[in-house]
């Protein structure tokens, strides 16, 4: 037994993300909140599982310091454990700068995906090269 399939495109609910925001100044004993409204967002919505994404709105942390590297750190090692990740949005180059200093790897929101390459392809050919 087959039926047609309805005229035009199917209905697809867009997925936002929810927003934590995050506000200063920040001291440096003031990661159980933030962490544990992350978990919360995360516990929460829909989707679930591995790929949950949070974004975590830094324009408001104030002047970029260690106590706003120790919250992302936290705020990350919970996403983490909790199966999903966070994006920052709105981060100061100030700050960017800092998380790249000591090495902590976010995503921005704005910035594409980095990926690795497929395996088995070249990126590049050099001339004289027998063609396999």
């Amino acid at each position: 037994m087959s039926y047609a399939p309805p005229p035009g495109l199917p209905v697809v609910d867009a997925m936002t993300p929810p927003v934590l925001v995050l506000s200063g100044p920040l001291t440096r004993d003031e990661v159980s909140g933030p962490c544990d409204a992350l978990r919360a967002l995360m516990d929460g919505g829909g989707g679930g599982g591995s790929g949950r994404v949070v974004v975590c709105d830094v324009a408001g942390l104030g002047p970029a310091g260690l106590a706003a590297v120790n919250l992302l750190a936290r705020l990350q090692l919970t996403a983490h454990r909790s199966g999903g990740r966070i994006r920052l949005r709105d981060p100061s180059p100030a700050l960017c700068a800092l998380l790249d200093l000591v090495g902590l790897r976010f995503e921005m929101e704005g910035q594409p995906e980095q990926r690795e390459p497929p395996l088995g392809v070249e990126e590049a050919v050099e001339p004289g090269d027998p063609a396999v």
